[in-house]
């Protein structure tokens, strides 16, 4: 039934007009990925046809020179978050995205006739679409990540999506800490310093999605990253060992 229901949306709604294919992606994203951003990668692994015709969807549905930024900024994350999910199922059980050989490096996407890999997408893509919030929507498998959030981003309302997304991670004491004289930041802040610019954009940036007055000459220390996976399975540990 669901992939009937997938079939009669890629003939109703073609991906060009985003009109929305990605209702599709958001069915499988809440049907395995909790509120807090856990993945059922276990479940998913049995019933991977939806996730693999959406990605082949995407891939046949390129962005075109009309497209709206809106629509290719929903169209790359969400590409980013499925193919990332993809390289998970393909390799489960595992403890970290980083268990596997060059996991953003190896092409694993059809673009324009192109493979391309996840490092393509965010670096050379999204990057380059001058928006940082995108580094709170695109998802690394991983617990230190900003959460899978389990519905797709949608042009229409993407810019709430991502301040929703942003404040959320900002706020996230799992993710950082901030106070008047004092930030731990994620090494998101580090990473992509360049995205946020110098360290007064970087604190007016933060402040505002935080209610916190934060002391310009606030110092600074960025937490280690937990590369543990977002995985929602008590049973993985027992897994691994068999």
């Amino acid at each position: 039934m669901r992939l009937i229901l997938f079939l009669i949306v890629l003939i109703a709604f073609p991906l060009r007009a985003q009109k929305s294919i990605h209702t599709i992606w958001t069915a499988e994203l809440q049907r395995y990925v909790d509120e807090k951003g856990d993945v059922d990668y276990a479940s998913w692994q049995k019933n991977t046809e939806i996730l693999n015709n959406y990605i082949k969807t995407l891939e046949e549905n390129p962005p075109a020179h009309y497209w709206s930024k809106n629509d290719s900024l929903s169209y790359f994350i969400n590409a980013y978050n499925a193919v990332t999910v993809k390289l998970i199922l393909d390799n489960y059980p595992l403890k970290s995205i980083k268990n596997l050989i060059t996991p953003w490096y190896f092409k694993r996407f059809n673009l324009n006739e192109k493979k391309v890999s996840l490092n393509y997408i965010e670096h050379e893509i999204l990057r380059k679409m001058n928006e940082p919030r995108i580094h709170f929507a695109i998802n690394c498998a991983s617990k230190s990540c900003p959460k899978l959030l389990n519905f797709a981003f949608e042009p229409h309302r993407i810019n709430r999506q991502l301040e929703e997304a942003t404040k959320h991670f900002l706020n996230d004491p799992t993710k950082n800490t901030i106070t008047v004289n004092q930030l731990k930041l994620s090494k998101i802040f580090q990473w992509f310093s360049k995205d946020f610019g110098n360290n007064q954009t970087r604190l007016a940036f933060i402040h505002k999605y935080t209610s916190i007055q934060i002391d310009p000459k606030a110092s600074i220390k960025f937490l280690e990253y937990d590369w543990g996976l977002n995985n929602s399975d008590t049973n993985l540990q027992e897994k691994m060992e068999k």
